[in-house]
């Protein structure tokens, strides 16, 4: 994660805290049911979909959590359907969510998140790739399986920024993970998200960054009322003779652009 968000409300208080504490008990109960029959059908339905079977699954179970987190999601544009690499700014672990319930992706995650109680079954039965950060060497073994999918006529996802932010603006995008879609190679569709309060201005409250926990960031989440994420497709880049840190300058100058439009 990122530096710490400037200033952030930890949430309600008083009054507020009394009424929103049995909304948040009711999600967070709503939320472990959710990820529990999420767990079962990774088992018993998941194996046997085929490629649109699998991405109607993963976009209708995506849009009932976000539903259940109380997250209204509103999406602008259309991703094309096929194989590509979809690279997107970094605000939260809601980001992954929120791409998925409207481009169902492959992610590249770190390794770690295989070893989490629950979550970890339901990402690497979607299709999640690994990478282990402490070995250098590890992100050509993924840069390969990348490819590969992509080559099979799979949708990957990437995070550029390679940490969070505070949504208000777009850190450095690295080019690294990038050069799979040349490889592949394959079309990059540029998604930009954005969280915004009931007021329409960027809210803090997704923001999974500083010292923030998991459960942390997910009872600000559940407590707060009127949270929005907007999904913006952007055009769909073609990658033929590209070259990777043109291509993640370009990326980064126009979610750069977006958010500042967006956010004034």
């Amino acid at each position: 994660m990122s530096a710490a968000l400037g200033e952030r409300s930890p949430g309600p208080s008083g009054l507020g805290l009394i009424t929103a504490v049995p909304l948040a008990a009711w999600r967070l109960l709503r939320v472990l049911l959710h990820l529990l029959v999420g767990y079962v059908r990774s088992y018993a339905i998941w194996p046997g979909l085929d490629e649109q079977g699998w991405h109607d699954e993963t976009s209708r179970w995506s849009r009932q959590l976000l539903a259940i987190l109380g997250i209204r999601l509103q999406v602008q544009g259309q991703a094309r359907p096929g194989a590509k690499l979809v690279v997107s700014n970094h605000v939260s672990w809601l980001d992954i969510v929120a791409i998925n319930a409207v481009v169902p992706s492959r992610f590249v995650s770190k390794a770690e998140v295989a070893k989490w109680p629950l979550v970890g079954r339901l990402v690497t039965a979607a299709g999640t790739l690994y990478l282990r950060r402490e070995r250098r060497r590890d992100a050509m073994r993924v840069l390969g399986l990348m490819s590969q999918a992509m080559r099979e006529g799979h949708t990957v996802a990437v995070f550029p920024e390679g940490t969070t932010g505070d949504g208000h603006g777009v850190m450095h995008f690295h080019a690294n993970l990038l050069q799979a879609a040349i490889d592949a190679p394959a079309p990059v569709q540029p998604v930009v998200l954005r969280y915004s309060d009931p007021q329409h201005a960027v809210s803090p409250i997704a923001a999974y960054v500083g010292d923030t926990t998991l459960m942390q960031s997910l009872w600000w989440i559940v407590t707060a009322r009127g949270l929005c994420v907007h999904a913006q497709i952007l055009p769909l880049q073609t990658v033929t003779h590209a070259d990777r840190r043109a291509l993640a300058e370009s990326l980064q100058a126009q979610t750069a652009q977006f958010l500042q439009v967006s956010n004034h």
